[in-house]
């Protein structure tokens, strides 16, 4: 790289406390979650005042940060919460609100001047005059639309402040309407996305039906499982870091708020990996494969680059609107004594079975159980009860909230 290298933020989502501990614990610089309001996910649990306040010196003691998401479109009537909103999370201590409506960002920063604010990706930033104006209203950060190429967002960087922060999404689902504006969950369903609310009919199946013809389906293509014609693949830019870094990104954000604490951890552990290795070679880029083979042990759907490299030619998946699905959590370690694993189950397993062990920034390893005691300390077959203790002989130590996995046949 021509200038100094600086190393990008490895930003990650937290829908519920379960998922923010997962992303400390492996890698997170900063994590991103929401409170029960003003929030763009309203299926995550989210959080209360006090957990938002204990997230915030848990991750203030790690030297980590946390920003709090205030990005949906709120209607006139409910305003009159937003400061009382803004003084709770500076009392929490959060380190900046994500805001797209540049209304509640003028309330916001009267009310708790000291916080920083990032303008989301909601706002649809594609160009360096709107980077700039925001810049001026007092963003420290913008959260680029996803539509932009590399070139684009180079082009925005060297035409702006070198003190305004660039983010930009590296992994997750993508929306097929622009930078998730999308107005069809409202127009089919009555839940508005733009207010947390999607019911992702961009992942249906559809057919024609002619008008004279009703209850009569026609397939827009053949295909026996239907045509998923709105259906965009998952965001992977996990081999591509460094063209990012190369053109200004410093903080690459996770998508996810909606999804579980194992794939906070699977794919944050991957990124903070990747970028570590990234800061020892900035010049030559090469993940080791078991880093680039993270990614795909998660539940996700077909990846691509999105347009990062230009117009997508292979960004829709128009065959199905499932997961791919090769793993899944078979325990999570509870604490190491006596030649033990003591575990929590989530999944069942069978004595016999080998388990990989998801440690932070280490090549994933396997162990076998050779033997499983169940919560009475009596020797069992299989640990097929969801959320007991069990016991698995091993001599090797593990911290606390370690993740056992299993692949799944």
């Amino acid at each position: 790289m021509d200038k100094e290298f600086i190393k990008p933020e490895v930003l990650s989502p937290a829908g519920d406390v379960e998922c923010f501990k997962a992303a400390l614990m492996y890698g997170a610089d900063a994590v991103y979650l929401a409170k029960k309001d003003f929030g763009m996910r309203a299926a995550p649990k989210n959080f209360t005042q006090e957990e938002l306040a204990d997230a915030c010196k848990t991750a203030h003691r790690l030297g980590k940060r946390v920003y709090l998401t205030c990005n949906t479109l709120p209607h006139s009537r409910e305003l009159s919460s937003l400061p009382g909103f803004a003084r709770e999370a500076s009392e929490a201590g959060v380190d900046a609100f994500i805001v797209s409506d540049i209304g509640v960002m003028s309330v916001l920063k009267d009310a708790a001047p000291d916080i920083d604010i990032h303008i989301s990706t909601q706002a649809g930033i594609v160009n360096y005059a709107s980077a700039k104006e925001f810049y001026k209203m007092g963003a420290s950060r913008i959260v680029l639309a996803r539509e932009l190429s590399l070139d684009e967002i180079k082009h925005i960087r060297d035409n702006t402040p070198s003190e305004l922060e660039i983010e930009a999404f590296v992994h997750g689902a993508m929306c097929v309407s622009f930078s998730g504006r999308c107005l069809l969950s409202q127009y089919l369903t009555g839940r508005d996305a733009n207010r947390g609310e999607c019911a992702q009919p961009c992942r249906w199946s559809y057919a024609l039906m002619e008008q004279t013809r009703e209850g009569s389906y026609f397939p827009v293509e053949e295909a026996d499982g239907g045509t998923y014609i709105l259906n965009a693949k998952d965001l992977c830019m996990i081999e591509h870091i460094d063209k990012l870094a190369r053109v200004g990104v410093t903080s690459f954000k996770i998508e996810g708020r909606a999804k579980s604490s194992y794939y906070v951890a699977v794919i944050t552990n991957a990124y903070r990996s990747a970028v570590d290795e990234l800061a020892k070679m900035p010049d030559c880029y090469r993940p080791p494969k078991w880093i680039t083979e993270e990614v795909n042990k998660v539940s996700h759907r077909e990846y691509s680059s999105g347009f990062f490299f230009g117009q997508p030619e292979n960004s829709q998946n128009t065959r199905d609107g499932g997961y791919i699905r090769s793993y899944d959590v078979a325990a999570v370690v509870k604490s190491c004594a006596d030649g033990y694993i003591s575990v929590t189950q989530r999944n069942r397993f069978f004595r016999g079975d080998r388990l990989e062990v998801l440690l932070p920034k280490t090549e994933p390893f396997e162990i076998e159980v050779t033997e499983l005691l169940d919560k009475n300390g009596e020797p069992s077959e299989a640990a097929n009860r969801a959320a007991e203790s069990y016991k698995i002989r091993s001599e090797i130590v593990l911290p606390e909230g370690t993740i056992l996995r299993i692949k799944n046949s």
